[in-house]
């Protein structure tokens, strides 16, 4: 079997619902346990296939709220490599928003979009199905990143991704 190197492994965004799930407490609601579930399956497997990327806008978000719940995230996203934000990321984002297709008060999911597409990742990896994650925004958002002339990362959930680990 021919062993994986850095230039083969596809680049993955983690957004900070991932990382919200990944280190949450079980819950008894049984959709976000199959959610913690399925994400922690793909984390523990993730790391040998992708490279994992965050931002400093997962940082902050992951920073948020209960201190014990914050230090968990952000211990989870230490040895994660982290992309460096430019003014470029924040142009993206407004288009985004003003193309409605993350709603206008959804600034950060915007910015996790344009980090995404801007550094070339291959996949942005969130549970936010409601502003990111979504199969009716997704072919606005692939729209504007690549009339803006960058590439569309592939948005999918980690349940998504399990069934394409190599």
């Amino acid at each position: 079997m021919k062993e994986e190197t850095v230039q083969d492994k596809k680049k993955v965004y983690v957004e900070t619902s991932v990382i919200g799930y990944l280190v949450a407490r079980p819950s008894r609601d049984v959709i976000k346990n199959a959610w913690q579930v399925a994400t922690r399956e793909w984390w523990e497997t993730a790391r040998e296939h992708y490279e994992l990327y965050t931002s400093p806008v997962v940082e902050r978000e992951a920073a948020n709220g209960d201190a014990d719940a914050a230090a968990r995230r952000l211990a989870a996203i230490k040895a994660v490599q982290s992309i460096s934000m430019c003014d470029e990321m924040v142009a993206l984002a407004e288009k985004l928003l003003e193309a409605t297709a993350v709603p206008r008060t959804s600034f950060d999911d915007a910015l996790h979009i344009s980090v995404a597409s801007i550094a070339g990742m291959d996949f942005l990896l969130s549970w936010n199905c409601r502003h990111i994650a979504n199969p009716e925004t997704r072919p606005l958002i692939r729209k504007v990143c690549e009339e803006m002339g960058y590439r569309y990362p592939e948005i999918c959930t980690p349940f998504e991704m399990l069934g394409g680990m190599p």
